[in-house]
């Protein structure tokens, strides 16, 4: 049963983009396009489950004082690999996410998930959390990169879909599109929990 809610909580309950509102200078900034969600997402996630794995092994022996520099340097390792990987098989999408790929190192959500999750709990546990964690971030990215994309290019996954006479707002790939976006859907997910009775 907890396994479980570890797994589907960050999905939604616990999202880190539309609940618990973290990390969103990469969500911002990449989620101009749905391919580029999706490698940040895969990237994060990937970063996530290893530094959470780790940290849980080396919880115990960890002393309290250099616990943060610790997670960090863990961190720090997983993120040069994805880079490094990113970099020999998709230069392209290595290129469009930018410095964004590097910054996942002082990424809110791992390093919180670092501190407040794997550095408390078991392996099963903190590797479950970060898969659900991993999922959530990634789902949101694709949701608010899928109306950037489709009104700011007209495009979806990089293939038309608008026709020739749609004139594309601008505005939507544009630093201020990605704040628009973000708090309609931030409304939106606020609605549906009003909905729901919750306080």
């Amino acid at each position: 049963m907890r396994a479980m809610k570890e797994l589907t909580k960050g999905i939604y309950i616990e999202n880190p983009i539309f609940r618990i509102v973290l990390g969103l200078c990469p969500v911002l900034a990449v989620s101009t396009s749905i391919n580029n969600a999706i490698g940040m997402g895969i990237a994060a996630t990937f970063v996530l489950i290893c530094s959470n794995i780790i940290i849980s092994l080396i919880r115990k022996g960890v002393p309290s004082k250099i616990r943060i520099p610790i997670f960090i340097v863990v961190i720090a390792a997983f993120v040069t690999l994805v880079e490094m990987v990113m970099e020999a098989y998709q230069p392209a999408l290595f290129e469009s996410l930018g410095i964004f790929v590097p910054l996942i190192v002082v990424n809110c959500i791992i390093l919180g998930r670092a501190e407040a999750f794997a550095s408390r709990n078991g392996v099963l546990y903190s590797l479950l959390d970060a898969i659900g964690m991993g999922i959530g971030f990634t789902l949101g990215l694709i949701i608010i990169s899928c109306f950037r994309e489709v009104l700011g290019d007209g495009k979806f996954m990089g293939y038309p879909i608008m026709g020739m006479k749609f004139e594309p707002v601008l505005l939507m790939i544009l630093a201020p599109g990605g704040f628009i976006t973000m708090g309609l859907l931030l409304s939106f997910s606020n609605y549906l929990d009003i909905r729901r009775g919750k306080k």
